[in-house]
């Protein structure tokens, strides 16, 4: 073929070429992810948060003045981010490097989980606060990264992302009393039917973050390493499951609720994005 001719011909191909991935890479942002009947996962309205809070993990809803509080990974601070005004934080230091993974406020009183399971009480003395530790009771392995409160059994619950009690189909659970500060095994929730769904990238569902849904008295549970969202009722089974899109829940790691269903996620950093917090008003239906 003569060099002129040849030339055309990739001029040609490669405008094709073009044309065909910018098709696909349209396609691919136009993709709807399904989304649970009261939101559209869609479609957050997102709130960009300073670097500080890069390893934010999990969030807890103040209604008193709109805004949330936070823990962030390593840092042993608790954070307060504005909602109208989110580069505006306050942080108040509560302990030393660990690796914080939740927060529940219940009752004027913050709970922090760390990693192997030891619960941290936060309450406020004018503007410091006094901690106290209550310890994991069980050796081996056991890792956490959930922590939720259910008003039904008025104890705080924690989901196993990793513990040698558990199967690949199985998420153990522990409760701890407020009342008598002990922990307790609790429900296992048979998680067979979300490893499945979620094909054969994962062999193991891994929560990060769970909260009960107030308007419709669900459990929703995070997984951002299997970029899941899971509905489960209170005792545990399943429900329904959601495949988040990577490119808005790039590192979902906490998920909240205001008293009316509004749903909050917050999603770490990464390489190629800043923290953020994704925000969804609760719809009702009909």
């Amino acid at each position: 073929m003569p060099m002129k001719y040849m030339l055309k011909y990739l001029s040609t191909r490669s405008v094709y070429v073009l044309i065909v991935i910018a098709f696909f890479a349209c396609s691919r942002r136009q993709k709807e992810y399904k989304s649970p009947d009261n939101y559209n996962l869609n479609r957050p309205y997102i709130i960009k948060l300073p670097a500080e809070l890069d390893d934010i993990s999990g969030i807890a809803y103040y209604g008193k003045d709109n805004s949330l509080f936070a823990e962030s990974d390593q840092k042993g601070c608790l954070y307060k981010i504005y909602l109208n005004k989110p580069t505006d934080i306050r942080k108040w230091k509560f302990g030393h490097k660990r690796a914080y993974e939740d927060i529940v406020l219940h009752d004027s009183t913050f709970y922090i989980l760390n990693n192997n399971g030891d619960i941290i009480s936060l309450s406020f003395l004018n503007d410091s606060l006094i901690p106290h530790e209550f310890t994991f009771p069980e050796s081996g392995k056991n890792e956490f990264e959930s922590l939720y409160y259910d008003d039904k059994l008025q104890k705080l619950v924690l989901l196993c992302k990793d513990c040698d009690a558990d199967k690949s189909a199985t998420v153990s659970t522990y409760s701890f009393d407020l009342q008598q500060f002990i922990y307790t095994r609790s429900l296992t929730i048979d998680v067979k039917n979300v490893i499945e769904t979620n094909g054969p990238i994962s062999t193991k569902f891994k929560p990060a973050s769970a909260s009960i849904n107030p308007a419709t008295g669900e459990l929703y549970i995070l997984s951002s390493v299997n970029k899941l969202l899971v509905v489960a009722d209170r005792n545990g089974a399943v429900k329904e499951i959601y495949h988040l899109d990577p490119s808005i829940f790039n590192q979902p790691e906490g998920i909240a609720f205001t008293p009316s269903g509004s749903l909050f996620i917050s999603n770490e950093a990464d390489e190629t994005h800043s923290a953020s917090i994704l925000f969804y008003q609760f719809k009702k239906n009909g």
